[in-house]
């Protein structure tokens, strides 16, 4: 009883202090809970002790039989009962904790009045209940976010009060361009309620300057701002009987340098000349069957020539620019993936391909009906992966470009000799490049071209996983006075429409090598010439680097120009 009398005055200040706040929990839940009779707590402490001893019997009904390594399901007539009762305590405890059926107080009751019914319940409670009933609030609302001062940036009291709800949660992030529709708005206040949840200043990282608009729901989701990397040129490129100047988006000091000086080095022996090989995006569905039989009967029916035709009209429906090409199944055990290839355009193609894929399998299924498509992609592409189909049978666009650079231009502009880069490019890109187990890797640093070029030009920079396969060779000839060189790349994925290629920056670098947009004369063209300039600066840039290593330059060269001299211990982390 002195327990009873000791809590309610702090029950009664908090009945009060709930009453005069207009938002407190009082108002939100309307009352405080009355006391449970002894009756309720005495059932209480029945189901407590029916589920503990139940599920103690349980477990060592359990213990013994994998002891005598008898099944778990194989049960009795006592385990049976256990089991209910186990279930039906559970049930009742879990209603019982989980669901507020507590009486509430009428909001005009006095404090004195709810004491007088509080006393007249007291001889039926328990004293844990007591307890209980006196320190239970109103759940409160989840601790708000830890926010850390930072730096500002200026905006409206209205996007002073969206920043608020952004950072409460009460307003997703996601949704912000929907609901405000302004791109730019959006973005501002995404990258305020950024530094004010993590702590972190964004200083540095620019907000304006940039298309927004340009963005959504194409390029980026919830955007905060733009990282900048620089674009630099090298060239004139000397291509295929024209110059090319060709931007290159890097942050690695000596990348432009080392390829400017590899185009200086072609140019001045008459220029590089470019094949394109083939020219086709690749999609690989999964599909799978009850039986290998079955799937083998879909292989065979695939590489009948005579369904080629009827194939092809249904895949070329996705796409006035798509056209099938080949189809190439391949089986593993019941599951069969089926590598479609067909023209783009001047897309890279990925979602046109897969429009078409898309089709061809709907068709598929009124013959085969019993065909399970697990993935519209089955890695038999393979995209964004280093693999061995990719080297062989190629991606994209397959090119091969070289060069013979004359003896003096060896000498004078790259600094070494015939020999030696012969020497080097068998014992490094060929013999090492076997040594490591390299697949498509048979190069000096193709991917660092590879990478810039796809950056300034809107490609997808994660393609230049398959889109630096390339094998280099250099081979002495006239004689042995001048260098042969040439480059393969067999998977150079590219195009000159949609993605990034619209941005305003990608589109500008586009326009400098005369490849912007699609082209009007003959579809896709503009997107092959892309792929022939990439070979070209691949060229160059191997041609450089090889030259530096066998001259041992590479060092001093970066020392030069890929180490800053600023003293960057003031610059904000």
């Amino acid at each position: 009883m002195d327990v009873r009398r000791r809590q309610h005055p702090a029950a009664g200040e908090r009945i009060k202090a709930q009453k005069l706040s207009p938002t407190g929990a009082g108002a939100a839940d309307s009352s405080q809970a009355l006391l449970p009779p002894i009756s309720l707590c005495l059932t209480n402490a029945v189901f407590f002790g029916v589920f503990f001893s139940v599920a103690y019997f349980l477990l060592h009904r359990w213990r013994e039989k994998i002891r005598t390594s008898t099944p778990l399901h194989a049960v009795t007539a006592s385990e049976t009962a256990a089991l209910v009762s186990l279930v039906a305590s559970a049930v009742y405890l879990l209603g019982f904790f989980g669901i507020a059926s507590r009486t509430s107080f009428p909001d005009d009751l006095s404090d004195d009045e709810i004491l007088a019914r509080d006393d007249s319940r007291s001889p039926g409670r328990c004293p844990a209940a007591i307890d209980a009933a006196v320190t239970v609030t109103a759940p409160s609302p989840p601790p708000p976010r830890k926010i850390i001062d930072v730096a500002p940036i200026q905006l409206s009291i209205e996007d002073e009060e969206t920043v608020n709800s952004v950072v409460s949660g009460s307003i997703p992030s996601y949704s912000l361009e929907s609901r405000l529709g302004d791109c730019r708005r959006a973005a501002a206040i995404r990258h305020e309620a950024v530094q004010r949840i993590t702590g972190k200043s964004l200083e540095g990282l620019p907000l304006e300057g940039f298309d927004y608009d340009s963005i959504l729901g194409q390029c980026c989701e919830m955007p905060i701002g733009f990282v900048q990397i620089p674009v630099g040129v090298a060239g004139p490129l000397l291509l295929d009987g024209k110059e090319y100047t060709v931007p290159m988006a890097t942050t690695e000091g000596c990348l432009v340098a080392s390829t400017n000086r590899g185009c200086k080095a072609i140019h001045a022996s008459g220029g590089a000349s470019s094949v394109l090989l083939r020219d086709g995006m690749t999609r690989p569905p999964v599909v799978r069957f009850q039986t290998a039989k079955r799937a083998a009967q879909l292989k065979f029916y695939l590489e009948d020539p005579l369904n080629f035709d009827s194939l092809s009209v249904v895949f070329n429906k996705s796409s006035r620019f798509a056209r099938l090409q080949s189809i190439q199944p391949a089986i593993a055990g019941k599951n069969l993936y089926i590598r479609f290839r067909c023209s783009t355009g001047d897309a890279m193609g990925m979602n046109m391909v897969s429009k078409g894929v898309q089709n061809v399998l709907d068709f598929l299924q009124n013959d085969f009906p019993d065909m399970e498509v697990i993935g519209i992609s089955g890695n038999f592409c393979s995209d964004k992966k280093a693999a061995a189909v990719n080297w062989i049978e190629g991606r994209g666009k397959s090119v091969v470009c070289e060069a013979i650079i004359k003896e003096e231009v060896v000498n004078k502009v790259l600094k070494t000799s015939v020999e030696a880069l012969v020497e080097l490019n068998m014992l490094k890109n060929l013999t090492g490049s076997a040594v490591a187990g390299a697949l498509g890797g048979f190069n000096a640093h193709a991917s660092n071209i590879v990478s810039a070029i796809y950056i300034a030009t809107g490609q997808d920079p994660a393609q230049n996983v398959e889109s630096s396969h390339c094998i280099t060779m250099m081979e002495a000839v006239n004689d042995g006075k001048d260098l042969h060189v040439s480059v393969t790349m067999p998977s150079v994925e590219v195009g000159t429409v949609g993605g990034g290629t619209q941005l305003a920056s990608q589109s500008a670098c586009l326009n400098l090598l005369g490849v912007k947009g699609a082209s009007k004369e003959s579809p896709g063209a503009n997107a092959r010439q892309l792929a022939t300039i990439v070979a070209g600066s691949v060229l160059a840039g191997e041609l450089s680097l090889m030259s530096a290593i066998a001259a041992g330059q590479l060092v001093k060269s970066h020392m030069k120009y890929n180490r800053s001299s600023r003293d960057i211990s003031k610059i904000v982390s």
